[in-house]
């Protein structure tokens, strides 16, 4: 018997095309109180949100993309070392999955830049999540704030939204700080960007396989 839980999960997919009408406070405001039901370290709930309305998304969207093609990404966090074996070639697969429903050719590399630039426009979406995190509660507080992303964009999806948890716009960590004047004392982990998903593009045509519980679990 599939589950609520199970059918909600397998609806979600990362969404790359948004249509413009902003979603109420309300249904925004539902999908965080789910999600903070998510465990977290001694119920510690280290996840604190900056979340933006559609006309401060775009004016930060237009100065983020802006900088950061003349700036080399710092993060709060450090990017992964490498990706080997099944996670390089699910990374792989997932790259020309996206670029075939965009049309973009595997050498257009011109065009793979632009589409990936979209990441700091939130790919258009009238709302954008700053998810952030108490440093001294370091890889732990992050953790917990990622049970807390999957748990938004599952209660996203249960409202009928769309949403894509992104890594690229906290690589530029200082500048998100100086925008919304936020502490030192808080990791900037990822963006949640999130609205009615535009059901119509194509880029938003395809699903990510996922890996067999077999090849997941070392039972003992």
């Amino acid at each position: 018997m599939t589950s609520a839980l199970d059918k909600t999960l397998r609806a979600r997919h990362s969404c790359r095309a948004y249509c413009p009408q902003p979603v109420p406070r309300p249904l925004i405001e539902q999908a965080v109180a789910t999600a903070a039901r998510a465990p977290s370290w001694c119920n510690a709930q280290p996840w604190q949100l900056v979340i933006t309305g559609a006309a401060e998304t775009a004016r930060l969207g237009t100065a983020l993309h802006a900088h950061a093609q003349k700036h080399e990404m710092q993060p709060d966090l450090p990017w992964p070392e490498s990706y080997t074996g099944p996670y390089k070639s699910r990374r792989f697969d997932c790259g020309m999955q996206l670029y075939d429903a965009a049309a973009i050719a595997r050498d257009d590399r011109d065009a793979r830049t632009a589409q990936m630039l979209e990441n700091f426009r939130f790919f258009g979406a009238p709302h954008m999540a700053l998810v952030t995190s108490p440093r001294e509660l370091g890889a732990y507080g992050a953790l917990d704030c990622g049970g807390f992303v999957t748990a938004f964009c599952a209660a996203l999806t249960e409202a009928g939204l769309g949403s894509i948890p992104q890594a690229a716009p906290a690589g530029h960590a200082p500048f998100l700080r100086d925008w919304f004047d936020l502490p030192q004392d808080r990791l900037i982990l990822c963006t949640v960007s999130f609205g009615y998903s535009d059901t119509t593009a194509p880029i938003n045509s395809f699903r990510t396989p996922r890996a067999e519980t077999d090849s997941l679990i070392d039972w003992r």
